[in-house]
């Protein structure tokens, strides 16, 4: 049988989690709790997607995101190199690999939950439906740092790579920033888009 975009991009995700889990420069604690929405939510979607497809602009964000997080396992945040290379290039005085994941932290998301009230009949369009995507965006984020957090109280400096604060006392309030931009700039963007591939699927669920 062959195999559809969505079957080789869960393929390639798989493939991916593996090599990058291999031998891990992070430790595995780490590597573990970065990669654990992946290990959770990747069967979760498969299994799913017979019965209710998801729309390529998702899948692909989906992937997107999910390597973005292997990445970030593999290394820890504070050490992807291409984090220090573009630290070095602007001068920054930080790896900002931590922005990027809390940038996608927000800008996928936020496609993702657009798609889970248009499945349910409810069209949240304009300002106002904009405003709660982005809230809602902000509160997965949310949620995400008070698991950051507990991580911290119960493992200790065990925690430390995932955290991945690298010294900033701010870095929980830049994340939830980074989250809100990334949720505002894929509706303003991808809402159009969005919009044919959810009509395509009804019409055309298979």
């Amino acid at each position: 049988m062959r195999l559809r975009e969505p079957g080789w991009l869960a393929v390639a995700v798989v493939v991916a989690c593996a090599v990058l889990g291999i031998t891990p420069a992070a430790d595995r604690f780490t590597w573990l709790l970065e990669n654990l929405p992946v290990i959770i939510l990747l069967p979760v979607l498969v299994a799913m997607h017979r019965s209710r497809p998801l729309t390529p602009l998702l899948c692909r964000l989906l992937a997107l995101h999910a390597l973005i997080l292997m990445v970030g396992g593999h290394w820890t945040y504070a050490e992807v190199p291409a984090g220090d290379w573009v630290r070095d290039w602007l001068g920054l005085a930080r790896n900002p690999y931590d922005r990027l994941g809390h940038l996608a932290q927000g800008f996928v998301p936020a496609i993702l939950m657009r798609e889970l009230c248009l499945r349910r009949g409810l069209v949240l369009r304009g300002l106002f439906g904009g405003t709660l995507l982005v809230l809602a965006a902000l509160g997965f984020s949310a949620f995400y740092e008070l698991v950051e957090w507990q991580a911290a109280v119960w493992t200790g400096a065990a925690a430390d790579d995932f955290l991945g604060t690298q010294g900033d006392p701010w870095d929980t309030q830049w994340d939830m920033a980074c989250c809100g931009i990334g949720a505002t700039l894929s509706l303003l963007l991808l809402s159009r888009l969005h919009d044919r591939q959810a009509e395509a699927i009804s019409a055309h669920p298979r």
